[in-house]
């Protein structure tokens, strides 16, 4: 689907420590300036974070009438059903329709790593890509968004996928590295066993990592072992502003 108009559109992203937002080339895929960031309220209810997106809409675009978020949760039909990393307040919740309230305009929500994925798929690592691609991004938790030929298996959370029997983002997150203050080789170690039990199960032809922890990706991929191609983002830390920004126009999930 080609993005109609002004190519100028507004993507946020809500993390666990911080919110960012950023106006995006939906014609190029690219950011058109760096991205705004505020900390991410604590505790992160509805209440809470409505403030906080009003703040980033008025500083950057008070005039865009469609904006998109990339969200931590399942989003189904604007309704957030998960919250393993923002608060429980969130489960259930009206999302699209409390924040297009709190707004005034329309705002679509969707998961923040799916969103991470189409911006890769379109115009990063994954750019012209076949076969069945899994985005992983390592931050607060692991997301994860599956493509086959291009097209997004929406909402697929895997990283709860059970390793060593527990999640495998309390395991292999770049939190779980932080906290355990972990080496690159001890936390790639728990990474392979990941993408080991990821390969076991779907056969992909290639995982993109993403996340912050990707700006460091030449550090520890030679200790990844993996039968599927590994590449990392392109858009590091930005991928889910601008692929939220793609899905504020309406293009296709």
């Amino acid at each position: 689907m080609s993005p109609p108009g002004a190519s100028a559109v507004l993507g946020v992203d809500v993390g666990g420590s911080s919110v960012k937002a950023g106006l995006v080339d939906v014609l190029g895929g690219r950011l058109l300036e760096p991205p705004a960031s505020v900390p991410t309220p604590q505790p992160a209810t509805p209440q809470a974070l409505m403030p906080v997106l009003r703040q980033l809409v008025e500083q950057l675009a008070p005039q865009q009438q469609q904006i998109a978020v990339a969200f931590p949760s399942v989003v189904k039909d604007g309704r957030t059903l998960t919250a393993a990393n923002i608060d429980k307040a969130w489960i259930g919740a009206d999302a699209d329709g409390l924040a297009s309230a709190a707004l005034g305009r329309r705002v679509r929500f969707l998961n923040d790593a799916d969103a991470a994925g189409l911006a890769e798929m379109r115009w990063g690592a994954g750019k012209g890509m076949t076969g069945t691609v899994i985005m992983l991004t390592f931050g607060t938790g692991i997301g994860t968004a599956l493509f086959t030929d291009g097209r997004l298996f929406p909402n697929s959370e895997l990283g709860h996928l059970e390793v060593h029997g527990v999640d495998a983002e309390t395991l292999a997150s770049a939190r779980a590295r932080t906290r355990e203050k972990l080496d690159f080789p001890a936390w790639s170690k728990r990474v392979n066993d990941y993408l080991d039990a990821m390969f076991r199960l779907f056969w992909p032809d290639t995982f993109i990592l993403g996340g912050a922890v990707s700006e460091r990706f030449a550090e520890f991929a030679p200790l990844l072992r993996s039968q599927a191609k590994l590449r990392p983002a392109h858009f590091v830390g930005h991928a889910g502003v601008i692929g939220a920004a793609w899905a504020a126009i309406g293009a296709d999930l």
